[in-house]
């Protein structure tokens, strides 16, 4: 199960940019990180790349399924978690690059699950389970409709969010990659029985 220490770095590296990005106070030791306010924006490429502070209220891209549902996403992405170590033990025979991208969609769902478990909590606006994950990576890609909303830009999205989709990507092309190999197989033994059944 060496693999979850891919996942211990998501989170770790996650929530220390997150923090960072926010700030955050530690009393005991008097230590202090200012981060930025809400809606700063700190251009590092232009206009195509910027560091902008934002608060996604519910799921991806920003989308808001209410109050009533925070609860319920907050859960589900805490179960799903518990399901991916489970899965994770149940292939730790199996290859490697499987295990990755699985223990990537990990890192990435427990380092938002920790924003929506504990942030509302800890900065003192929301009870347990009720927080707002924090985003700040802004690209201008294309334009796009989702959800009947129209984006000008990517939507803001972290650390977690990037380890999911490279988790996802690397999962689909490991399985793209496998199945070929299958395919060529089973067509070539049914292109051997044809030709039997023709001799």
């Amino acid at each position: 199960m060496k693999v979850l220490y891919v996942s211990l770095a998501v989170v770790i590296i996650d929530q220390l940019s997150k923090l960072l990005v926010k700030g955050f106070f530690v009393p005991f030791l008097n230590f202090n990180i200012e981060g930025m306010y809400l809606g700063q924006m700190i251009p590092l490429w232009g206009d195509f790349f910027r560091i902008t502070f934002v608060e996604n209220p519910g799921m991806a891209f920003g989308y808001d399924p209410g109050n009533s549902f925070k609860l319920i996403i907050s859960i589900f992405s805490l179960v799903a978690s518990i399901g991916l170590i489970i899965y994770l033990y149940v292939i730790k025979d199996k290859s490697l690059t499987l295990r990755i991208s699985i223990a990537l969609i990990l890192g990435g769902a427990v380092g938002n699950l920790i924003d929506r478990t504990f942030y509302g909590v800890f900065y003192n606006y929301a009870p347990l389970f009720y927080g707002r994950v924090v985003d700040f990576f802004d690209f201008d890609f294309f334009d796009f409709t989702l959800f009947g909303r129209s984006y000008d830009r990517w939507p803001v999205f972290n650390i977690a969010d990037a380890s999911v989709t490279i988790g996802v990507l690397i999962l689909l092309f490991f399985y793209k990659k496998k199945q070929e190999p299958s395919e060529i197989k089973k067509d070539s033994k049914i292109n051997e029985t044809s030709t039997g059944n023709l001799d």
